[in-house]
């Protein structure tokens, strides 16, 4: 696995990183990968989604899978650690843990996961739920209030 810290917003330990994503694969059946993770701020982040997605907003990740369905999986993650920052500042958690949701969020969507509907969004949540948990950490997702529309 490859770590790409561009970023002065969190504090990552690239070890305890490779053992979130290694834990995760495994986890997912995936016991070969060859995944790169690019930990950036808001800007950078903001030019991937638009560049790529044509989303012009910066985001908290954005996964590339990289690889055919006949080979092992390979595949690259675009994290903000500026937005894990903000947005653990704003519901009161811990950035890393924060930040390791998002993580997990993207290596699930490489293990072929979506959240386009709410139950795919649920199965995520679970999935999400089970990574952190076997990190000893919470989904942040569940501290976040409702919004009313």
């Amino acid at each position: 696995m490859e770590v790409s810290d561009t970023q002065n917003h969190v504090p990552v330990d690239s070890d305890v990183l490779r053992r979130l994503v290694e834990s995760v694969l495994l986890a997912e059946g995936v016991d070969a990968a060859t995944i790169s993770v690019a930990l950036v701020d808001d800007a950078a982040i903001h030019r991937v989604n638009r560049d790529y997605l044509a989303h012009d907003c910066p985001t908290d990740v954005v996964s590339f899978v990289l690889s055919d369905d006949d080979e092992p999986l390979a595949g690259e993650l675009v994290v903000s650690t500026e937005t894990a920052a903000r947005v653990a500042s704003e519901i009161g958690a811990e950035p890393w843990n924060e930040l390791a949701l998002y993580v997990v969020h993207g290596l699930l969507h490489l293990c072929g996961y979506d959240d386009l509907d709410d139950g795919s969004a649920a199965v995520m949540r679970a999935g999400e739920d089970a990574a952190l948990s076997r990190e000893g950490l919470i989904n942040p997702f569940r501290l976040r209030r409702p919004t009313s529309a």
